[in-house]
């Protein structure tokens, strides 16, 4: 081997090469780190939250942007962002050579979850404060995303009538159960909802005739029958029938 010029010489120069190569690799690695170089300057919303406080964003950013432009911890940053109220996700991304661009995606609040939380389009559960006159959801956190799809399911089948689910429930042995913005609960069940539910608004004209002529007000509607539903009046309405 040690006779061998031509295997020695590859041998150098391979080494040679190594040796520039680490030299250069740790002049880059040390330029990048010096903090006086490529100092960050800024760091820009693209778009104006509508939910999230300004000043939260802010004071999150004061504490998590470390570093140059080359070495401030983009995930983290991301990550502490994601824990403020209204925020969905986030992303972000450098403008060499001295700002980061953030984008921040935002909950759209659908409905309240148990009185406790929101749930937003997606069907994803978030805690935050909101004022908003929204309809309650009721279930288990790992049905949100179903809840979520069966109203906007139940929402289109009872426009035609003008009335909105105020309320819908999904019990632990999986029943439905829904308020109405009338007041009205109806019992769906575990199966058959939609069919059970297009019974209902065929024949709620009926029902609104009924009530429509002074008669007892409907407070309940068991869908759960196979050919047809059952319907309850109000406690005011049989103690006013019983009075009579």
């Amino acid at each position: 081997m040690w006779d061998n010029a031509p295997l020695l010489r590859n041998i150098a120069n391979a080494l040679f090469a190594f040796s520039v190569f680490a030299a250069l690799y740790g002049a880059v690695y040390y330029a990048v780190h010096l903090p006086g170089l490529f100092p960050l300057h800024s760091v820009r919303l693209n778009t104006a939250p509508q939910r999230v406080a300004a000043p939260e964003v802010l004071q999150v950013v004061r504490n998590e942007v470390q570093g140059n432009f080359f070495t401030v911890d983009i995930r983290r940053l991301r990550q502490a962002l994601e824990k403020l109220p209204w925020v969905r996700s986030v992303s972000i991304r450098r403008e060499f050579p001295h700002r980061l661009a953030v984008q921040l995606e935002e909950h759209q609040a659908l409905a309240r979850w148990n009185n406790s939380a929101l749930v937003n389009r997606q069907g994803e559960i978030f805690v935050a404060e909101s004022e908003q006159a929204l309809p309650g959801f009721i279930g288990q956190a790992s049905d949100s995303m179903e809840v979520t799809q069966r109203y906007a399911q139940f929402s289109q089948q009872l426009a035609a009538l003008n009335l909105q689910v105020a309320q819908l429930a999904l019990s632990p042995r999986h029943a439905w159960q829904m308020r109405l913005s009338n007041g009205m609960v109806l019992e769906l069940g575990r199966e058959d909802m939609q069919q059970r539910l297009a019974r209902f608004v065929a024949g709620y004209p009926h029902i609104a005739m009924y009530m429509a002529e002074g008669k007892d007000r409907v407070k309940h509607v068991d869908l759960r029958y196979r050919n047809g539903f059952s319907v309850r009046q109000t406690e005011e309405d049989r103690k006013q029938r019983a009075e009579g």
